[in-house]
């Protein structure tokens, strides 16, 4: 079984900046795309920036140019610089990852798991 465990959140002013961390871990052979994705109340859960085993980053629009997005592959975890944060940013935020998972000796499969979330919260 693999798992993803979020940190980093937490209250913060408008302006400020946080940085959230992801790690995952268990029976993975490869990760491939791993991201981040945020739910506010009442609302859906929608993308905030993705990245590639390669390094290439994809962001929602409405945090471009305010978050970064990084990983390091060796530690299987990806990061969220968010600078210039705004109340609008408030939300859950979700580690998702594609990846293989080992299942037996020999047997591999392509599964997608999501983290429980951490809760980030801009208000003064």
């Amino acid at each position: 079984q693999v798992q993803l465990v979020e940190s980093g959140g937490g209250l913060v002013q408008p302006g400020g900046s946080l940085r959230l961390s992801c790690a995952a871990s268990g029976m993975i052979i490869s990760i491939d795309t791993m991201g981040w994705y945020r739910q506010a109340p009442g609302k859906q859960r929608d993308l905030v920036a993705t990245i590639t085993s390669g390094g290439n980053a994809n962001y929602a629009d409405s945090v471009k140019g305010r978050f970064t997005i990084s990983r390091d592959n060796a530690k299987n975890s990806v990061y969220l610089q968010m600078n210039s944060l705004k109340p609008e940013d408030t939300a859950v935020y979700y580690c998702n990852a594609d990846l293989s998972e080992r299942i037996s000796y020999s047997q591999s499969v392509d599964a997608n798991y999501w983290g429980r979330g951490t809760q980030v919260t801009v208000s003064s």
